[in-house]
């Protein structure tokens, strides 16, 4: 399969440690119900897994804020539970709520009746990312994700998602076996849910460990770190000779930066509560350091636009001057602290956008 050749690797690069021109960014769920566009095609689609599961449309939206944004890179248009959904727990959301499984695990009968899905039941997410790669055609790269074992988990067992986790939780703490089962079938199907979006055409690969930052000190470590190292052991490096970066999000996780900067990954993202500089002397420096990634608060975008640059320019200048001449050293992709409100004016999204690439190209040029 043959793609056009990419006019803007910034990203890429920065996520492989590599000196860039600018700060390059993206926003988690950048492609989302805060632009009215977003609304008009989901609306065609019926429901949002109609528009999810359907090639033209998952295309179209993914494409949907580089339209608007000078952003430096795409996400795939889909959900953190096709996974789960293909292994016949029932996926489906209603207009305004949350997402809901008809099935929950948290038996043995439940977990025994789980395994790896046939990746064919999931066809729709590789035939979107060949479809989108297709239509960037080589403008930014394209990323591919998945959930988290554990934060699919989450939603497993509570059957949708939770203000407490009361029920994961319980079963977590009354039957560890079990959850380790159950974990262990998650993770070998991330990896190959991820491996074959590379192989379809995604360019850079992130597990959003989105509860992660639920567990306990200990906990965190035995029931989501260890299987996000699982997967991580699975993942392909390279694809057509190219290197596919590996990021790793846990939303809370900042308390645990030490445990993770031995991650088989390229870069991690963090959320608003972690001072960038601390990460980077943490984990960012040195040949086996990370790339960060993050971590405004989405909240900053109901400012308005000069608070908005005044906020970007202080996380930016928090992080420091990046790496810059040959080599590796410490690179910034910026981001959101997790994903865009629906509620976003998408004008502020551009004073965002705008202000990352004109204050991160300042900081390089002063002395």
């Amino acid at each position: 399969m043959s793609f056009a050749p990419l006019q803007n690797d910034t990203f890429l690069r920065a996520c492989l440690r590599q000196a860039t021109d600018y700060t390059p960014v993206w926003l988690m769920r950048q492609a989302g119900r805060y632009l009215p566009e977003y609304r008009a095609t989901r609306a065609q689609a019926g429901s949002f897994m109609g528009l999810a599961t359907n090639v033209d449309y998952a295309t179209e939206v993914t494409l949907q804020p580089l339209e608007r944004y000078a952003l430096d890179a795409a996400i795939l248009f889909s959900d953190i539970l096709t996974v789960p959904d293909a292994m016949g727990l029932g996926l489906s959301f209603a207009l305004g709520e949350g997402p809901k499984f008809q099935k929950t695990v948290r038996t043995d009968d439940d977990v025994d009746a789980l395994a790896v899905p046939d990746m064919d039941k999931l066809r729709y997410v590789f035939d979107a990312v060949t479809s989108i790669r297709k239509a960037l055609n080589g403008r930014v790269p394209l990323i591919g994700f998945s959930g988290s074992p554990w934060t699919l988990a989450c939603y497993m067992v509570e059957g949708g998602g939770s203000d407490d986790y009361r029920a994961v939780k319980s079963l977590m703490y009354s039957r560890p076996d079990l959850m380790h089962r159950m974990l262990a079938i998650n993770a070998d199907a991330v990896a190959a849910y991820l491996n074959a979006q590379i192989e379809a055409g995604a360019q850079a690969v992130m597990v959003f460990d989105s509860w992660g930052g639920v567990l306990a000190d200990g906990k965190f470590q035995q029931f989501s770190l260890a299987y996000t190292r699982r997967v991580l052991g699975q993942l392909k490096r390279e694809h057509d000779g190219v290197v596919i970066p590996r990021i790793v999000f846990t939303k809370g996780g900042g308390l645990w930066l030490d445990d993770m900067k031995d991650l088989d990954c390229n870069a991690l993202g963090l959320d608003w509560t972690v001072n960038l500089a601390r990460a980077r002397a943490q984990v960012g420096e040195g040949p086996h350091g990370k790339a960060l990634q993050g971590n405004i608060d989405p909240n900053v975008l109901f400012a308005q636009p000069e608070q908005i640059d005044a906020e970007v320019a202080a996380v930016l200048e928090s992080f420091g001057k990046p790496h810059q001449g040959p080599g590796e050293g410490a690179t910034h992709i910026f981001n959101l602290g997790h994903g865009i409100s629906q509620f976003t004016p998408p004008e502020h999204v551009s004073a965002l956008v705008n202000a990352v690439h004109t204050h991160s190209r300042r900081l390089r040029a002063a002395a």
